[in-house]
């Protein structure tokens, strides 16, 4: 969501590996940067994430995540994300349903010197693993 506003670092970081333009990690991400995400995929270091991200998009064409806002209180990023895409193959601790999917996302970041030095992605995986919810949208 960027309403004429410079883009955050968490929704530069998101529509970057959306797009497969990692390279804007090295700008957005601290180097030593840790990201902490469910099903097996946290990670150490920006090319950790970069891995994620190549093994993320080759596993759920059309990934992608939407940014409904985003929060800043000092140092910190706080965004909801809406995150879509069709899971067809296996990815971390996950296996593929074949179906598309809807889920709520929340981000945290923590920022120094300009990037994101930590991160904690939170999400109801249930829908990725079961698929579109019976009877549409929430």
């Amino acid at each position: 969501m960027n309403d004429g506003h410079e883009l955050s670092l968490v929704e530069r970081w998101l529509a970057a590996g959306d797009a497969c333009d990692l390279d804007v990690f090295d700008e957005v991400l601290h180097p030593e940067v840790v990201v902490h995400a469910p099903a097996g995929l946290s990670t150490h270091g920006v090319d950790a994430e970069k891995e994620v991200w190549r093994q993320g998009l080759a596993a759920i064409p059309g990934l992608r995540h939407d940014v409904q806002e985003v929060v800043r209180d000092g140092s910190t990023l706080v965004a909801r994300v809406v995150v879509t895409g069709t899971f067809e193959r296996a990815l971390g601790e996950l296996r593929p349903t074949g179906l598309p999917f809807r889920l709520d996302q929340a981000v945290i970041a923590h920022v120094a010197d300009g990037r994101i030095v930590e991160a904690w992605e939170i999400a109801n995986l249930l829908p990725l693993v079961t698929g579109p919810a019976v009877g549409g949208d929430r």
